[in-house]
């Protein structure tokens, strides 16, 4: 089954980023892509002491701690992130796909239109809108088919619901 939202798998370096500076995002980067989670945090929490507003930086920590199976730390700083930044799609959508994940729908849909209030054009921010509308369908049809009497059409939109959202 693929995962209800998507989280970015990789960070952009961001253009302001130069030198040294990119150099460093793409090693933690490459640390998160191979699970390297330790070292990772190592390096992300080292730069953070220097520059703890780093808004690349703060995105890979949430990578690295969702890495970890840190959720709700990853949601804290993520939160953080958009607050501190909330012309930034990414980390709206990061925090979306995590409480999503939390099952916390009608958080993440308001967290989501956020990111797409920010980037009209971002794609994978709408394609998560489109699967976050999916799972409320599902959720609002099992919720309708727990009122009796319930309906052959109703268990057949709940099941086409969930197909879809198995699909890969």
């Amino acid at each position: 089954m693929r995962p209800l939202l998507t989280l970015m798998v990789f960070c952009t370096l961001w253009t302001f980023s130069l030198g040294a500076r990119a150099d460093l995002y793409s090693e933690v980067n490459a640390l998160v892509l191979t699970s390297q989670w330790d070292k990772a945090q190592a390096m992300a929490d080292a730069h953070l002491k220097t520059s703890p507003t780093d808004p690349q930086m703060r995105l890979l920590l949430s990578h690295i701690q969702t890495g970890q199976a840190q959720t709700q730390a990853a949601i804290a700083t993520l939160r953080a992130l958009t607050l501190s930044f909330p012309e930034l799609p990414e980390p709206h959508n990061n925090l979306a796909a995590l409480l999503a994940r939390d099952h916390r729908l009608d958080e993440a849909l308001v967290v989501l239109q956020a990111a797409i209030q920010a980037r009209p054009d971002y794609a994978l921010a709408l394609e998560n809108l489109g699967d976050l509308h999916l799972a409320l369908a599902a959720q609002a049809y099992a919720k309708a088919l727990a009122i009796p009497p319930s309906s052959t059409r109703l268990q057949n939109k709940k099941l086409a619901t969930e197909q879809l959202m198995q699909s890969p």
